[in-house]
């Protein structure tokens, strides 16, 4: 089994920059792909970025390429997720996720808990 943990959500003020980090433990051998997903209260899920962990290859969403950057560190099987010039309406709960190999974005294998930002204006 796989545990996927986040940290480094808080509140933040508009214009602020935010670092947030996701370690996978466990059984992480065949693990290919980590990423982000955000969601707010009444609203599905949705997708902010992700990397591959071998490649380092990486896919954002249309509304995160400007100001959001994912990067990994596979020694620590970590994946980080840097927010510049944050505004209100990234306020959510951000989740980590993490991919099998054979596996695709359509089903997430493993999740996070969450991570709460909150941005005030």
């Amino acid at each position: 089994q796989v545990q996927v943990v986040e940290s480094g959500g808080g509140m933040v003020e508009a214009g602020d920059s935010l670092t947030l980090s996701c370690t996978a433990t466990g059984r992480t051998f065949n693990l290919y792909a980590m990423g982000w997903f955000r969601q707010t209260p009444g609203k599905e899920r949705k997708f902010v970025a992700r990397i591959h962990m071998q490649t380092g290859s990486t896919l954002y969403a249309d509304f995160s390429k400007d100001r959001f950057t994912i990067s990994r560190d596979t020694a620590k099987m970590s994946v980080y997720l840097r927010v510049n010039s944050l505004r209100p309406e990234d306020t959510a709960v951000y989740y980590c996720a993490a991919l099998n190999t054979g596996s695709n974005w359509q089903k997430v294998d493993y999740w996070g808990q969450g991570t709460q930002v909150t941005v005030s204006s």
